[in-house]
This record gives structure tokens, sequence and C-alpha cells, in this order.
């Protein structure tokens, strides 16, 4: 038997958020996450949750009175680092910085969703 489920990396973020459903499905609209498990909680929270994100697995719950929401800040490559950033906008996140390309071979922008995690979204276009 395997130390790990299959398709899990040995690493995944784990989130603390207000509001778990709607993280998901900003993960879906933005980035094309696929729910993988949902264990609900019994005040119709989420105890938590499981979304496949290209080659990660991000896990996620409600916040609850003994573990409050934390910020987070969590990185993701794409194909397209600006259509990325439109999608997280028109999905409700704001802009933390817009898509530029600085001293190193990444274009990265950064939007915060509703829950509270920042996203810093790249794409890899080569030497500045």
């Amino acid at each position: 038997m395997a130390f790990k489920p299959d398709g899990y990396t040995s690493v995944s973020p784990y989130l603390i958020v207000k509001g778990a459903e709607a993280t998901i499905a900003f993960l879906h609209e933005v980035f094309g996450a696929e729910p993988l498990r949902r264990f609900p909680s019994d005040d119709g929270g989420l105890m938590h949750a499981e979304v496949k994100l290209d080659d990660t697995v991000v896990m996620l719950a409600d916040s609850a009175p003994d573990w409050p929401p934390i910020g987070a800040h969590v990185h993701v490559y794409v194909a397209d680092v600006d259509d990325a950033y439109r999608r997280a906008l028109a999905a409700g996140a704001s802009s933390v910085q817009e898509p530029a390309q600085k001293e190193d071979e990444d274009k990265r922008g950064g939007v915060k969703d509703q829950g509270g995690t920042t996203w810093w979204i790249s794409t890899r276009i080569g030497a500045p």
C-alpha cells in the first residue's frame, strides 16, 4: 500500500477560509480546479475539501470558532497569466498586482480572493 493517495503530491497547501464553497468555485472558474473530496460539517459548512489544480491537490476548510480563517499566499503557474488574472477579477477577486515581468523569467500578478487567500499567478516567458 502506498503512503499517499495516487495523484497526490507530498505537500499540499491547506487553506482555512471564510466561505470554502466560494473558494472552490473561484478555483474552478480561474484555474479549472476539479473537486476531489468534500466532507460537510454539522453546521452546513465544509469540514474538509480537496480540489485538484493541474498537478496539485489544494486542501481547504471553512473556518470555525477554534479554527479562524488565516490569510495565505499561494503561487500558481498558468499558461496565460493575463487571462487568469482577468478571470480572477471577474470571479470577484481584488487586484494585488497587475501582471508584469520584473527581474526574473516570470510574468507575475496577484489577486486576493473573497476568502482571504492571495494568489500569485505566473507564466514563464523568458529572460527579462
